[in-house]
């Protein structure tokens, strides 16, 4: 049963952090072989949870110690129709894997939330086709029909919300945000953004927030930015309408274009002091920023950094 699907505590003040990232991770770290960069196959066996369980340990462990809250992102980001029939995944075999990952999320929240450090359960939905790439769109209704399908298996578990990441165009995060109102489900969508601060369909990341809201009576509980370099979004963000409206944000720890991303053959992993000290610079310009973590290249080096930067300005 969800805890906190009424009332998201991450809507506050408080400060929570994620993880790193999850498939990078466990590729260029922990040498596992991830198929199309798919996470969601360790959920199939023991061996795979046990990977899964002992990466999630890891910065719950940090979150703890700095005093932090911990939003749990369950690693179903390619759990999808398309992804998972390209692997020999079928729909059922896919709401297993959906459900599983949730509780597996509960586990973990179970070991490590206190009463002063909220653990939230986030059902993470990825995009139907490449990350980086725009190129064949949905229509908002196919993107809310298509994504019906895992929406309503976190519905049905004890996800406090969904997370729609890595969004590349406006009809999908309208479709996703549309479906999680059908069941009733906050939901969240954050957007990638190319070097020069656009969604790689174009818009701004001020015009896609907007977009949104305006196509779904603002139902989305708040936006982040994720998969790209606080280097790439940070100088737009002033000039941004709808900053409020931003909430998290899940950088690369890399400078890198998608495009040179997707074509290296060996993690550049960034300078994780510097990450965080992006971050605490980003945290003391838009304080309604309190939702941080990683995502391509990080690691918990980075996230243990952010912590401590973080919590230092918090203190001081």
């Amino acid at each position: 049963m969800s805890l906190y699907r009424q009332a998201l505590p991450q809507l506050g003040n408080q400060l929570f952090i994620t993880d790193g990232g999850l498939e990078t991770s466990l590729i260029f770290h922990d040498g596992i072989e991830l198929p199309y960069f798919s996470s969601f196959v360790l959920l199939k066996d023991q061996q795979g949870r046990d990977a899964l369980r002992k990466y999630y340990r890891s910065y719950a462990r940090i979150a703890k110690q700095a005093g932090l809250a911990f939003i749990l992102e369950s690693p179903t980001w390619r759990s999808n129709r398309d992804w998972g029939n390209k692997i020999g995944f079928t729909q059922a075999e896919l709401r297993e894997v959906n459900l599983a990952a949730i509780a597996l999320m509960e586990s973990i929240r179970d070991e490590f939330e206190s009463h002063d450090q909220p653990y939230v359960i986030s059902g993470c939905i990825g995009p139907r086709g490449d990350g980086y790439r725009s190129d064949a769109r949905m229509t908002q209704a196919e993107a809310r029909d298509y994504h019906s399908e895992q929406i309503r298996s976190f519905a049905l578990s004890s996800a406090d919300c969904v997370t729609a990441v890595t969004m590349n165009y406006v009809e999908e995060a309208i479709g996703i945000a549309m479906a999680a109102r059908d069941f009733d489900i906050p939901a969240v969508i954050s957007f990638t953004v190319e070097t020069d601060g656009r969604l790689p369909s174009g818009e701004t990341l001020d015009e896609a927030i907007g977009l949104v809201d305006e196509a779904c009576d603002g139902y989305p509980a708040y936006y982040m930015v994720n998969c790209a370099h606080p280097s790439h979004f940070e100088s737009s963000l002033a000039a941004m309408k709808h900053i409020n409206r931003l909430r998290g944000i899940r950088a690369n720890a890399s400078r890198c274009s998608h495009a040179e991303l997707d074509e290296a053959e060996e993690l550049d992993d960034g300078n994780p002091e510097e990450f965080g000290l992006d971050y605490r610079r980003l945290r003391q310009r838009f304080p309604q920023i309190n939702i941080v973590g990683g995502c391509c290249g990080t690691d918990h080096r980075h996230i243990e950094q952010l912590s401590l930067q973080l919590v230092e300005r918090e203190v001081a």
